[in-house]
């Protein structure tokens, strides 16, 4: 009778176990954008020197990039999930209860493997379901149903007279949860996420070797830095631009961050239907030109309310279509290690982009951070147009008829 009820459990329990992960590290990133204020005035910051807070993720987000599927690999999903679960917990943890900045800014290195390992490892588990055309969309919008939340839970309980360490302490219980669903995967033994499986008959590590030579890999790895960049400086920069630059109330400039996510999650949620209306290609680049679009209003509309969620919207549908399309775009031995190098390098992007755009608004003003995402954005229309391009003379045979290159 065992056996037979883990014969039904891959039906619900590990795609539960992905989608609440998503909420975890949607909180935890998006959260901050809301306390960033707070963190700068406890510690006497500027907008550049908060930056040493994105920066040290970039170790975390490179360690987990070139580890996560060799770690899988070893230990199985599961395992990997637990050390990541428990090492953005303590990340958490660390930020709720540290004395001093740099030990902050330390643990940013933890909270970057992560969510690094997180992303990398679910990513991968979700587009090698047959299901993957349905979940995709439904796995990252459920990281925007985080992402909603995190400014939401910030700004509220701000609102009655919580710090910012005490909300870390609460975001940090929200993510332990994730602990103890991981613990139960592994204790009953799950096999879709505990086994260790390995793609073909060649080693991971000689897989993600032959990922990292092969130029769709490093150009999606690219574009979905690209892309996270743009995502997390929205994200982690607006509430600041909007409260503090545009003097916007503070309530209605967190309620606003919250926008941005609230239509990042829609985009997502029905991003199914248009995977199979339009094809992925065409989706990807209706949601570049919503994105240009909601990026221009924000900088030229300063006290509009729409452009902050249309360019949410128009950003949903970018990073799940590019990484639902990589299984199609390369062999079935480097998918693994492909999207795990892919997801974790574009978390690379949540630290960088961020980062330089606090140094040069230090310089310029905080109004110069909308101006700087368009170069970005067009850019990520640079490298789709390539990656169309190129996977049509390189996609694997048994999938060169498949309509998801539309």
């Amino acid at each position: 009778m065992r056996d037979y009820q883990r014969t039904l459990l891959p039906s619900w329990i590990g795609v539960a176990i992905a989608l609440y992960a998503f909420i975890a590290i949607g909180i935890a990133e998006a959260g901050l954008g809301v306390l960033l204020p707070s963190i700068v005035s406890t510690y006497h910051l500027t907008p550049a020197t908060v930056t040493l807070l994105f920066v040290s993720q970039i170790s975390g987000y490179i360690l987990a990039a070139f580890t996560s599927s060799l770690v899988s690999n070893r230990l199985g999903l599961a395992r990997m999930l637990l050390i990541a679960a428990g090492a953005l917990t303590m990340a958490l943890t660390i930020y709720a209860t540290s004395p001093s900045w740099f030990l902050m800014v330390a643990a940013g290195a933890e909270l970057g493997l992560g969510i690094g390992l997180i992303d990398a490892g679910i990513n991968t588990y979700i587009v090698q379901d047959s299901r993957s055309a349905s979940l995709i969309g439904l796995l990252h919008a459920f990281y925007g149903v985080g992402a909603l939340l995190g400014p939401a839970i910030a700004t509220t309980l701000l609102a009655v007279g919580m710090n910012w360490r005490q909300i870390y302490w609460v975001l940090a219980g929200i993510v332990s949860l994730l602990i103890v669903s991981v613990l139960g995967v592994i204790i009953y033994k799950y096999t879709p996420m505990t086994v260790r499986v390995s793609a073909s008959n060649t080693t991971a590590l000689e897989n993600l070797g032959r990922s990292l030579q092969t130029p769709i890999v490093l150009l999606s790895g690219l574009l979905l830095l690209v892309y996270v960049g743009i995502e997390a400086c929205v994200g982690n920069w607006a509430y600041t631009v909007q409260s503090v630059a545009r003097y916007t109330p503070t309530l209605i400039a967190g309620y606003s961050v919250s926008a941005y996510w609230l239509g990042l999650t829609l985009g997502r949620f029905i991003l199914g239907y248009f995977l199979q209306w339009l094809g992925a290609v065409r989706t990807i680049s209706m949601s570049l030109t919503l994105t240009i679009i909601g990026l221009l209003a924000w900088w030229q509309l300063p006290q509009q309310w729409i452009s902050l969620p249309l360019i949410g919207f128009g950003l949903a549908a970018i990073f799940p279509a590019t990484i639902w399309l990589l299984p199609q775009r390369l062999p079935d031995p480097l998918v693994p290690a492909a999207v795990s190098f892919a997801t974790s390098a574009a978390s690379f992007g949540a630290a960088i982009v961020p980062t330089g755009a606090g140094w040069i608004a230090s310089w310029v003003g905080l109004e110069i951070i909308p101006i700087l995402m368009l170069p970005l954005a067009l850019l990520m229309v640079g490298l789709h147009c390539w990656l169309v391009q190129h996977s049509l003379t390189y996609p694997p045979e048994s999938n060169s008829g498949n309509s998801r290159f539309k």
